[in-house]
């Protein structure tokens, strides 16, 4: 029998770091939650709210903290920063690890200017740290409400197994996998796509139009995870297909909502401004572009939501440039 990790830490108290840590907590582990913000910190000890997860509880026995060093201490540390803070937030936590400290990616997106998978840029901060990645079709509210979610843990099969045990519950299933970059890219990928579907409802195209834009691009997301060495039966599971279904057709995906509101639209400023919720396919989407030229796989709906995204594709042209793409087999 795997024995569990007996202390997990969870740093970053957003919604989705928030709901793993009460996940964590039911699955029966002393469980810490690193926050950063003072008056999110004073909520949760004191009220035992969040306003990140407002209407959930967060109970006593969770040990809430804003000492890094602290919450460090631990035998896995799950990190749920956004992507684009990643390699200066674990470069900020390398200080505080011990050589056993599992470090668990929990965000979902690629490094913008060189096209780095979250895996990757972890393992150039902290070289010598035992990684693993969890993903998968997973809305914060509904994991910290009890709902039945499935996830993908990916990692060195020891590991990842012993995380599968410690965060196991009735209502929250981890599958193991070894593949990383097949795990980290799907979570990555599905947010540009999403905003992709999305700018389709905002401009009102009909249901053809989404469902064929979502069928290619899992096409796009499997062609590249396969040049990068990802397995395709991790795109086709939990953390590739399930979560681009999720993420793409949900209006409770911020990057869906980007998307449709894009479409509609509303400028790219406008919806990235201050206190707006993050729509992680923003960022991403160069970077996944980046990547498929290093890596000599074309992908023309990410590179239209790429242009779009950055201002050098109007609009009204980027449906135009890919139904104009020349005519192909599947």
């Amino acid at each position: 029998m795997t024995t569990p990790y007996s202390r997990i830490s969870i740093l970053g108290a957003g919604a989705w770091g928030s709901a793993l840590a009460l996940t964590a907590l039911a699955a029966g582990r002393d469980t810490a939650l690193w926050v950063r913000e003072d008056d999110v910190l004073a909520a949760i000890n004191g009220k035992g709210e969040n306003r990140f997860l407002p209407g959930v509880h967060f109970p006593k026995t969770l040990k809430a903290t804003g000492d890094l060093a602290e919450a460090a201490r631990a035998d896995a540390l799950l990190l749920v920063v956004p992507a684009q803070v990643l390699k200066d937030f674990v470069a900020k936590l390398a200080p505080h690890l011990s050589p056993a400290t599992v470090l668990v990616i929990c965000a979902k997106g690629m490094e913008t200017g060189s096209g780095k998978l979250v895996n990757e840029v972890v393992a150039q901060v902290a070289p010598s740290a035992p990684v693993a990645i969890l993903s998968g079709p997973s809305f914060a509210r509904d994991v910290a409400r009890g709902l039945p979610t499935a996830v993908t843990i990916a990692g060195n099969g020891a590991v990842a197994e012993r995380l599968q045990a410690s965060l196991s519950t009735p209502v929250f299933r981890p599958y193991v996998s070894d593949d990383v970059a097949g795990v980290a890219l799907g979570g990555a990928a599905k947010n540009v796509y999403a905003i992709a579907c999305g700018v389709v409802e905002g401009l009102g195209l009909g249901e053809n139009a989404r469902a064929a834009l979502l069928a290619r691009s899992f096409a796009e997301l499997a062609r590249l995870g396969e040049a990068l060495g990802g397995k395709r039966e991790t795109l086709m599971g939990l953390s590739g297909l399930g979560d681009l279904v999720l993420t793409a057709t949900s209006k409770s995906s911020r990057n869906f909502s980007f998307g449709v509101e894009l479409g509609a639209g509303k400028s790219v400023q406008d919806l990235s401004a201050p206190g707006k919720p993050l729509a992680e396919g923003v960022a991403t989407a160069s970077a996944l572009v980046l990547r498929s030229r290093q890596t000599g796989v074309e992908l023309p709906i990410a590179e239209a939501m790429a242009d779009l995204i950055s201002g050098a594709l109007p609009l009204g042209e980027a449906v135009t440039r890919l139904m104009s793409r020349k005519l192909t087999s599947e």
